[in-house]
C-alpha cells in the first residue's frame, strides 16, 4: 500500500511539472509574439490615408479652406467633417459623426487609417472619437491646433453669464466640465495614432493659450519656433509655419522637434503652398 501511494505521488508530482512546463513555454511564447506584433492597437505608421479635417465651435468649415486646399496640392485626399447642427451642441455627437466619416472613408478608399486636424474645439471633438468611439485604432497621426484640452476662460465666463442658456459645447469647454475631466483624468493621447499639439500663445480666444499643451504629444507653441510672431486663434488654419508643422507631422517618420532655427525654413516651405 505504501509502495502503490508512493508511486501515485510521483505520477501526480510529474504531471504537475509537465504542465508547468507547457505553461511555462505559452507564456514565453506570448511574449515573444507579441513583441513580434508591437503594441496592441498600433497604426501601421508607413502608409498615408486620407486626411480628415474637424472645424471648431459653431462648426464653420471656412477657416479650414486653406488648409484643405494647401493638403490636396501636395496629393494628400482631404475630407472635411460638417457639424452636427449649429455646431454648438454635444460635443460627443460630433465625435459620432466623426467616426462614421472615418468609417465611410476607410471602407471606400481601402486605406488602412486616416491622418486627422482638430482645430479649437474640434479637437477635443478628435480626442473624446479617439479615446472613447475607438479612434485610436483608425488615426495614424493626430493634429491639434489651438484647442482647448483643458479648458478655456472664455466659455467659463459665457456659463456664468449666460447660465443655462450657454449651448452645451460652451458648458462642455469650461475647464471643470464633466466632458474634460474624463479627458483628462487619463492617458491624454491614447496609444495607437503619433500627436501632435499645435498653439500660439497670442491665442486670444482659448485662454489661457496654454491649454492646447497635450501631455504626450509633439507639443509645438509657435512662439517656440518662431519667437515674437503673432498668430491669434483665427489664424491658426492658415498661418504658414502651421501649414509646414502640419506637413511634417503627417510625413512618414517622427515628427521632428523644433526651435528657434527652423522658423524661416518653415515660414518658406508653408508659403510655397499658399494657394
Amino acid at each position: 500500500m505504501i509502495a502503490g501511494d508512493s508511486r501515485r505521488r510521483r505520477v501526480v508530482i510529474g504531471a504537475a511539472l509537465a504542465v508547468s512546463v507547457v505553461l511555462v513555454a505559452l507564456v514565453a511564447w506570448t511574449a515573444v509574439r507579441s513583441a513580434q506584433s508591437g503594441p496592441a492597437g498600433a497604426v501601421d505608421q508607413d502608409v498615408a490615408g486620407p486626411v480628415v479635417l474637424v472645424p471648431g465651435y459653431g462648426g464653420g468649415t471656412a477657416a479650414l479652406d486653406v488648409l484643405a486646399l494647401q493638403l490636396r496640392a501636395v496629393g494628400r485626399s482631404v475630407t472635411v467633417v460638417g457639424s452636427v447642427g449649429d455646431g454648438t451642441g454635444d460635443l460627443r455627437e460630433q465625435a459620432s459623426v466623426l467616426g462614421g466619416v472615418v468609417d465611410e472613408l476607410l471602407a471606400s478608399s481601402g486605406a488602412p487609417s486616416v491622418d486627422v486636424i482638430g482645430y479649437s474645439a474640434g479637437g477635443v471633438v478628435v480626442r473624446w472619437w479617439a479615446q472613447e468611439n475607438g479612434g485610436a485604432a483608425q488615426a495614424r497621426r493626430i493634429v491639434t491646433l489651438g484647442s482647448p484640452h483643458h479648458g478655456t476662460s472664455a466659455a467659463s465666463l459665457a456659463n456664468a453669464v449666460f447660465g443655462a442658456g450657454c449651448p452645451e459645447a460652451c458648458q462642455q469647454l469650461r475647464p471643470d466640465s464633466d466632458l474634460l475631466t474624463r479627458l483628462n483624468s487619463t492617458d491624454e493621447t491614447p496609444p495607437g495614432p503619433q500627436w501632435t499639439a499645435i498653439w500660439s500663445e497670442s491665442d486670444d480666444v482659448v485662454t489661457p493659450p496654454s491649454s492646447g499643451s497635450l501631455e504626450g504629444a509633439t507639443d509645438v507653441a509657435l512662439q517656440q519656433v518662431c519667437p515674437g510672431v503673432v498668430v491669434e486663434h483665427g489664424d491658426l488654419p492658415r498661418d504658414p509655419v502651421v501649414t509646414a508643422l502640419v506637413l511634417e507631422a503627417f510625413g512618414s517618420g517622427t515628427p521632428p522637434a523644433t526651435d528657434g532655427s527652423d522658423c524661416a525654413r518653415l515660414q518658406a516651405a508653408g508659403a510655397a503652398l499658399d494657394p
